[in-house]
């Protein structure tokens, strides 16, 4: 298989939090994302519950669980407190057992995430976590800057995955080409340290059909998880359209490197 699209739901549930009732239904677009060509679904909850919810994650658990080509990512902080009946992610990704478990940074007080972890400072907490994840049978990923310093520390814990944080490298895109290349050149060596490293690469933020192309040449990289853009983009174009659109950009770079 080529690199994976996995579409984050995070923003299909943030429209219907601002209203009562479920509309629109979250699991209704995950199986239309489904349908139209993604090969994983991804939900970030937090404990505000500013978007997915806890029910939302076993619900995406029961619709996948029959689906076993199709990936569920739960992202989210392994250290983020329990509030009402947010249980934790540790405890919510033992109930709903998804395929990988993205661990990141990020505190309430984000927008979003913007920063991968500094390992010479959580590396003992994160030990447990990690340990926990791959007891359950779940791959393990963890939110990373493309330090190769970082990336050597992941490794160590036993992460089995890395996921390259690419907002500099998006918001880099329309301003100096020299930062971009700058920073796709840093992405490109970390993602190689990584490989020979035996660790696999996931990537997101705020990657778009402008900016993906480009970052998708990135040797080794096995997955994109999109949903900001991606949620944007299917309101002129429309989901099914959008997703196919996504999926055409990872395709073709799939065919260009057989090629090679």
């Amino acid at each position: 298989m080529g690199i994976a699209l996995s579409v984050n739901l995070n923003k299909i549930a943030l429209i219907r939090n601002s209203r009562e009732g479920n509309y629109p239904d979250l699991i209704e677009h995950a199986r239309a994302c489904i349908n139209h060509g993604a090969n994983g679904i991804t939900v970030h909850p937090r404990p505000d519950q500013r978007h997915v919810r806890p029910g939302d994650v076993l619900q995406l658990a029961e619709l996948l669980k029959p689906l076993p080509e199709i990936e569920f990512n739960v992202e989210g902080n392994p250290f983020a407190a329990q509030r009402g009946d947010y249980p934790g992610l540790t405890s919510l990704a033992e109930a709903a057992l998804p395929d990988q478990c993205t661990l990141v940074p990020d505190t309430d007080h984000q927008l979003t995430s913007d920063h991968g972890f500094d390992l010479t400072q959580t590396a003992d907490k994160l030990l447990p976590v990690i340990e926990k994840l791959k007891s359950l049978k779940i791959r393990v990923s963890l939110f990373m800057d493309p330090i190769p310093e970082q990336i050597e520390l992941a490794k160590q814990l036993g992460a089995d995955r890395i996921e390259l944080y690419t907002g500099p490298y998006a918001a880099a895109w329309n301003s100096d080409p020299d930062t971009l290349e700058n920073l796709y050149q840093q992405h490109r060596q970390a993602a190689l340290l990584a490989s020979e490293l035996g660790l696999g690469i996931n990537a997101g933020h705020d990657l778009n059909l402008d900016n993906l192309p480009r970052f998708s040449t990135i040797p080794g990289l096995k997955e994109v998880s999109i949903g900001h853009a991606l949620i944007v983009d299917a309101i002129t174009l429309g989901l099914a359209e959008t997703v196919k659109a996504y999926k055409a950009i990872l395709e073709t770079t799939t065919k260009t490197q057989k090629t090679r």
